[in-house]
């Protein structure tokens, strides 16, 4: 139990981290849904689309495209923020038990 309560920290770090770069990757998906002619698969796109759409697939399942707009990337982005709220905020879980 002293070794998890050492790590929680760097836990912490590691875990706002992940959620960041997620959240910026679901951002810029959803600028990238302005301009579908570009391919996601070519050039350095593949950052981007790689970790992010194997998610929306799933969620496109639950929540289709409404009215041709695809919202799963706002969905995420929103969902995302509530995780880092919660857990990482001033009032989250594990910013509790660290300070």
């Amino acid at each position: 139990m002293p070794l998890l309560v050492k790590s929680l920290p760097t836990i912490h770090f590691l875990l706002g981290f992940v959620i960041g770069a997620l959240t910026l990757a679901f951002l810029l998906r959803i600028i990238l849904t302005w301009y579908p002619k570009i391919n996601l698969r070519t050039g350095f796109w593949p950052i981007i689309f790689l970790p992010t759409e194997p998610v929306l697939v799933t969620t496109r399942k639950i929540v289709p495209p409404i009215g041709g707009v695809d919202v799963t990337p706002i969905i995420w982005v929103g969902l995302l923020s509530l995780f880092r709220e919660l857990f990482l905020g001033q009032q989250g879980v594990l910013t509790q038990i660290i300070f």
